[in-house]
Parts: C-alpha cells; structure tokens; sequence
C-alpha cells in the first residue's frame, strides 16, 4: 500500500489543498507534500491526525477494498423467462440490488408485458433496442419504437408491452433497484 497517494487522493476526495490539510494537522505544507510523493513516512500519531482531519480511521484507511469490477460478461448475467407475461429478464450486472441502479434487458414476446410495477422513488430509463412497446403509466400509453429512449419517475403503476408482431428487447435501468 502507498499511504501517501492515498492520503492525497483522500485529500483531494474532501476538496482540500495541501496547505489547508496541513493548517488542520498542525503540520507544513512541506511535509504533507513530502508525505504524498512517498518521500516520508508518518509516525502512527501523525496518521491518525491525517486521517481524523480526513474523516476515516486507521482501520477503515487501511481495509484494502475489493477491486471494483467493471466489465460483466454476458456469462455472468442471470436469466429469468416469464411464460405466463412472455417475457425474459437478463439481470446484466450481478447483485446490482446493492448498487444505485440496477440494469436489466428485458426481451418481450409478441403480446408480452413486463409486471406491473408499484410507485416507489427514483428514476427508470429505457432504451429499445428491438421492436416497439408502450409504455404504460396508470391509464396512459405512450408509445416507444427501436432507438427511442424513455426516462420517468414512477409515481404510478407502471409497465412495459409489446406494441408488435415481433420481439421487443429494451434496456431498462431502474434507480434505486426495483427488478
């Protein structure tokens, strides 16, 4: 672990110029740089200062996180088929419940429709990637053909169906997770 460059990018998290953190610590500007580029290393004291100015502590700075992944290989994407709503859910991102949003690829049979879903808080985003649908709020349909982009709050019962002859396939993020 190199303490230094993760004490300034902690710094630079909290908006704080070196001279700033070193006025808070008690110590010169010149150190903090010092500290930074690997030049020094702080005494135990002088890191729970750093840290306590930087609002974390000596266990959580250096818990080493799991390195975040970011490429989800369609292998990784759990399937659900809904033959009574014709309809498959691909959930593209594994255990998305605990991120801020949570994207799935909806494919819809002709006649098919998503479940219908509750008001609650956050955002929904769509993107049609194959065919058209509508896209129904409480007693309202609003038509979205391939290409086209829907955004909304859901303050009302929602749902996606089918408007065609041919599947429909749709990206649909919902913020926070509600698939």
């Amino acid at each position: 672990m190199r303490i230094g460059q993760k004490i300034k990018r902690l710094r630079v998290q909290h908006g704080l110029t070196q001279q700033e953190l070193a006025d808070r610590t008690e110590l010169s500007k010149g150190y903090i740089s010092q500290l930074e580029s690997e030049m020094t290393s702080p005494s135990i004291a002088t890191l729970v200062d750093i840290l306590e100015c930087l609002g974390t502590n000596l266990k959580d700075f250096f818990n080493e996180e799991s390195q975040e992944r970011i490429v989800f290989p369609r292998a990784d994407a759990f399937v659900k088929t809904n033959d009574s709503l014709a309809h498959t859910i691909e959930w593209l991102v594994p255990n998305a419940q605990k991120n801020s949003m949570e994207p799935i690829l909806i494919t819809l049979e002709p006649g098919g429709k998503s479940e219908e879903d509750n008001p609650h808080e956050g955002e929904e985003f769509g993107y049609v990637l194959a065919g058209s649908i509508y896209i129904c709020m409480g007693a309202e349909r609003t038509r979205a053909r391939k290409g086209d982009a829907f955004y909304f709050s859901p303050t009302m019962t929602h749902t996606i169906v089918n408007a065609g002859k041919t599947p429909a396939s749709v990206l649909w993020v919902s913020c926070p997770p509600s698939f």
